[in-house]
């Protein structure tokens, strides 16, 4: 065998295994495709649910103090969001402060998350006190 057929071969080898990869790239890229297309709908709906979940729970959160049967005057509410949604101050409006509450609104099936269940407890265990700061004067 004379050489120019030999190195042809080699050529014609490398080309067709090239050739093979490419296509076996391809061929896998568009099974991986096909597969993605059909959870990409269910994953989709899947996240409009939550995020109208979501998006109700905190409209409900902002509307709960006008709503007839909560049990606080919602001039005494004040909206915090996080950790906590509201402080209550039961009794400013006659300026004779009986109790601050905290409220925690949940809409659905909701339950308190772990760092919401943590802060109950330690509001339950009176872990709770006043701090006044005073910022310094210029000088």
């Amino acid at each position: 065998m004379d050489t120019i057929t030999l190195l042809f071969m080699i050529l014609s080898f490398v080309f067709f295994l090239y050739i093979g990869y490419r296509l076996g790239i391809k061929r896998a890229t568009v099974e991986v495709a096909r597969k993605w297309s059909d959870f990409i709908p269910k994953i989709r709906e899947d996240a409009i649910k939550k995020s109208r979940s979501v998006l109700t729970g905190q409209f409900s959160e902002q509307l709960a103090p006008y709503l007839p049967d909560f049990p606080y005057k919602p001039t005494e509410v004040r909206f915090i969001g996080k950790p906590i949604d509201f402080l209550v101050f039961k009794g400013m409006d006659e300026k004779e402060p009986e109790e601050i509450v905290f409220v925690e609104v949940k809409s659905g099936d909701a339950g308190l998350s772990t760092p919401e269940r943590k802060l109950r407890d330690v509001i339950k265990q009176k872990k709770v006190r006043w701090e006044e700061y005073r910022v310094p004067k210029k000088r």
